[in-house]
C-alpha cells in the first residue's frame, strides 16, 4: 500500500491554523458572554413571607428596582443586571428600614444574612463588607456623640469627633480605588457637619476621585465625586486666606440679613464681636439663645459687644421664624446653603454650634459657652 506523506505535512499545519481560530472564537464568545449581572441571595431572619424592596442608589436618590417575597424561612434570591464599569450601590428595605447594605459589581454571587433590625453580614464581595464596615463604624460615632451632647461633654465630642475623621481618612486611603470610599467622604452627623467639612479635605477628596477613574472612568458616582472634588478645590483655592491671614486681619463675610440685606463682617462697629455659627432646627441651639446668649448680649452690648449669627438652616422661611419668635435682637444671617456655605470653608466650621471671638481686627479665639462671659468680661475691659 501506497504511504501518502504530503497529505499528512499539509494537515498537520491546516490543524495548528483551525485549533488557532477555534481558540480566538471562543474567547471572542466569551468576551461577549461576560457576566452583566449578579446575584443575591440569604436570608431574613424574622421576616417569613414578607414584602423586601430592592432600591437603587441614583447619586442622591433610591430608586425601587424590585419587590421581594421572602419564603417560610426567610430566604430569597434576586438577579440584577450590572455594567462591569459601573457598580451599583444596592440596599435592601423592610417597610422603611434599611436592612442591608450592598456595593455590587458585575459576576458577583452574593450571600446575605441580616434581620429586621439591620444587623446584617455578607459574603462573596469584599467591597460590601468594606461598606458595611464603614456603616457600622459611622453608626456607633454618631450615636456616641448623640450620647455626649446629652450629657453636655462639648469637649468629648471635639475629641471623638477628630478621632472618627482619622479613622475615615485611613478607610478611605488604605484602598483609594474601592468604591465603598465614596459614602465615607460624605459621612455628615446633619446638614451642617460633615466629618470631611475642612477646605483641605479636598485633597483627601481628589486622591480617591484619581484612583477611582483609573478603574471606573464611566462610574456614575465618580463622575458625581469629580464634580464634588472640583467644587472643594475651588473653594480651597478662592476661600482658603484662614491660613494666610496675618495676625491683624480675619476672613471677611458677606451674608443677608433677615430682610434680606448684606451685612459684611469687618463693618460690624463694635469692640468685640460673636462671630456664631448655629442651626435654627436643633432645639438645643435655640435653647441656648435664650439662656446663654440673649443675657450676656443684654449685659454687654451697650459696652461694645456684637454677635454675627450665622445660621446654617437651609429653609430661610424656618429660621426667619425661630428668630422673629426667639426676638434675637443681634445681627442674624442666613445663606440658605447649609453646610455649603461658603462661610463653613472659610471658618472651617465642623459641627454647630461654633463661635469664634473677634477683636481688634483679629481672631481672638473659639469661644466656648462655659467660659464664654470671662472672655467678654477680659477683652471688654
Amino acid at each position: 500500500m501506497s504511504r501518502r506523506p504530503a497529505l499528512r505535512l499539509q494537515f498537520l499545519p491546516n490543524m495548528r491554523n483551525f485549533r488557532f481560530f477555534a481558540l480566538a472564537a471562543a474567547f471572542a464568545v466569551f468576551a461577549a458572554c461576560a457576566p452583566k449581572s449578579a446575584k443575591i441571595s440569604g436570608t431574613v431572619n424574622g421576616a417569613p413571607e414578607s414584602s423586601i424592596e430592592v432600591k437603587e442608589l441614583n447619586i442622591n436618590t433610591y430608586n425601587v428596582l424590585d419587590t421581594l417575597k421572602t419564603a417560610s424561612d426567610g430566604s430569597f434570591a434576586y438577579k440584577l443586571e450590572v455594567s462591569k464599569d459601573d457598580p451599583k450601590f444596592v440596599y435592601l428595605f423592610r417597610g422603611d428600614r434599611k436592612i442591608a447594605s450592598l456595593l455590587v459589581k458585575a459576576g458577583d454571587n452574593i450571600k446575605v444574612s441580616t434581620d429586621t433590625l439591620g444587623a446584617c453580614s455578607v459574603s462573596g464581595s469584599e467591597d460590601s463588607q468594606r461598606l458595611l464596615e464603614a456603616e457600622k463604624s459611622f453608626a456607633d460615632f454618631a450615636s456616641s456623640m448623640i450620647r455626649l451632647n446629652n450629657a453636655g461633654d462639648n469637649a468629648g465630642m471635639s475629641k471623638l469627633f477628630v478621632s472618627h475623621y482619622r479613622d475615615a481618612v485611613k478607610f478611605v486611603l488604605k484602598e483609594p480605588a474601592s468604591l465603598a470610599n465614596i459614602p465615607v467622604l460624605y459621612e455628615s452627623l446633619n446638614e451642617s457637619s460633615p466629618v470631611f467639612g475642612s477646605v483641605n479635605d479636598a485633597l483627601i477628596f481628589r486622591s480617591v476621585c484619581d484612583s477611582l477613574k483609573a478603574v471606573y472612568p464611566n462610574s456614575r458616582y465618580v463622575k458625581a465625586l469629580e464634580k464634588e472634588t472640583a467644587r472643594r478645590e475651588q473653594i480651597m483655592s478662592l476661600d482658603g486666606s484662614l491660613g494666610t491671614a496675618n495676625s491683624a486681619d480675619f476672613p471677611d463675610l458677606v451674608l443677608p440679613d433677615i430682610n434680606g440685606t448684606k451685612v459684611r463682617l469687618s463693618e460690624v462697629n463694635s469692640k468685640l464681636i460673636l462671630l456664631h455659627f448655629w442651626n435654627s432646627a436643633d432645639p438645643a441651639e435655640k435653647m441656648m439663645n435664650l439662656e446663654v446668649l440673649k443675657p450676656l448680649y443684654e449685659k454687654y452690648h451697650a459696652a461694645g459687644f456684637e454677635i454675627y449669627a450665622v445660621s446654617l438652616e437651609t429653609d430661610k422661611a424656618a429660621w426667619g421664624s425661630s428668630v422673629l419668635a426667639q426676638k434675637l435682637p443681634w445681627i442674624n444671617l442666613n445663606d440658605g446653603l447649609g453646610a455649603a456655605s461658603p462661610s463653613v470653608k472659610l471658618y472651617n466650621v465642623t459641627a454647630t454650634p461654633t463661635s469664634f471671638l473677634l477683636g481688634d481686627g483679629d481672631i481672638i479665639g473659639i469661644a466656648g459657652e462655659s467660659t464664654l462671659e470671662r472672655e467678654i468680661q477680659k477683652h471688654l475691659k
